[in-house]
């Protein structure tokens, strides 16, 4: 980290000494079950919530907060812009020991060696944008119950979220903890056992001169993407529209998750998804199309499954396999799943697809290309409960 002093704009705090979090005869977190919104009481119990969420009260500006690091202004400011928070104005008391403590975590990595200034920016921004997407996620989806179980308007039932959130914090803490751990593991298990395997698996079929053949990670790469969205949406009041959204979400991240696969992103209408091996993602991309064409609610899609090779990036996928796959999606039928040549070639000997050839498609991109449409064969395939 930099530790220049470039940033003279900034005028050292007058000295201040962090406040007890809860004084004596003050609400607490507690007391919002039983406060009057906006009353003295629940403004109160709002401020301890506040300083409970970030360990204690905001007493460091930005410079007394990169003095605490030991680093620049500039470098300080770059950690807490990566977790994805706002900058703050230079007289402005806004930070915690807190974050002192979490932000000299990523100082420390770097000095000593661990990881460079820009790979531990990147860390911080994975966490930052990762946490940002759950509390959203998390605080829509208590509203949503509220609304629902108890037919309150939007604004009431955010209320009665505030209300709630004391006494669920830690427990959702905890979860939060564990899953990261064993998402960890369950990476850790794909660098250790089957990257190897993977990328001698994508030689079938192969000459070398692919596209994709310079990228280090073997994936089956799939789409999902819902049919005629635009024209629905325009048609559905918001809360129609959130719960199919939800609907065909929850959906896919099931069967993808039973599948063995990653779902890397979901973009309203579309999900993408990748698999280890050839097969997995071929049972996904079929139990997906299935699913959705069965289901009552939700239109069915239009679905493709990729074999080669991608680069992962900032929790994303990216490359030419990512791209045909993308192109191949916008090509099929509703309710039908179509691979290119290659991943067709892979899956013919197995007895549990059937591959039949469509005509040839010019690809913007690609050129001519020869897809087939993936048909289940023999087996049940993916079976969710």
């Amino acid at each position: 980290m930099s530790n220049d002093s470039t940033e003279d704009i900034y005028t050292d705090p007058t000295p201040t000494k962090p406040l007890d979090i809860v004084q004596s005869g003050t609400p607490t977190s507690a007391d919002l079950g039983d406060a009057e919104p906006f009353s003295e009481t629940w403004t109160q119990a709002i401020k301890v919530l506040d300083e409970e969420l970030i360990g204690g009260p905001r007493y460091l500006t930005p410079r007394a907060l990169a003095k605490e690091l030991g680093v620049s202004v500039v470098s300080a400011r770059k950690i807490w812009r990566a977790m994805g928070f706002p900058n703050i104005k230079a007289d402005e008391k806004m930070f915690t020991e807190q974050d002192v403590a979490a932000m000299a975590t990523i100082v420390e990595l770097v000095r000593e060696d661990v990881l460079n200034e820009e790979t531990a920016i990147s860390v911080a921004r994975s966490i930052g944008q990762m946490t940002d997407r759950m509390v959203v996620w998390q605080i829509e989806a208590l509203v949503e119950d509220k609304m629902n179980a108890e037919q309150l308007s939007d604004p009431v039932a955010r209320r009665e979220v505030v209300r709630l959130l004391p006494s669920v914090i830690e427990s959702l803490e905890d979860v939060v903890t564990y899953s990261y751990r064993r998402q960890l593991n369950s990476a850790l298990q794909r660098l250790t056992v089957r990257v190897e395997a993977g990328l001698v698996a994508s030689e079938e079929g192969r000459d070398g001169t692919e596209d994709d053949a310079p990228l280090p990670l073997a994936r089956a790469v799939g789409f999902a993407d819902m049919v005629s969205y635009t024209a629905l949406s325009r048609t559905m009041s918001e809360r129609t529209l959130a719960q199919m959204v939800q609907r065909f979400e929850q959906t896919c991240a099931e069967i993808i998750a039973v599948g063995g696969g990653h779902l890397v992103k979901t973009v309203g209408d579309e999900v993408l998804f990748n698999a280890e091996t050839p097969e997995a993602g071929a049972d996904i991309g079929l139990a997906l199309s299935q699913a959705l064409s069965e289901d009552p609610v939700l239109p069915s899609a239009r679905v493709s499954v990729v074999w080669g090779r991608v680069l992962s990036r900032l929790g994303d996928i990216y490359g030419p396999t990512v791209n045909l796959a993308a192109r191949l999606t916008a090509l099929a039928d509703p309710g039908t799943v179509l691979v290119d040549q290659l991943t067709a070639n892979v899956l013919a000997d197995d007895e549990r697809y059937i591959l039949i050839p469509q005509p040839p498609q010019s690809v913007r991109g690609f050129g001519p290309i020869n897809p087939s449409m993936l048909l289940r064969g023999a087996g049940d395939g993916i079976e969710v409960d």
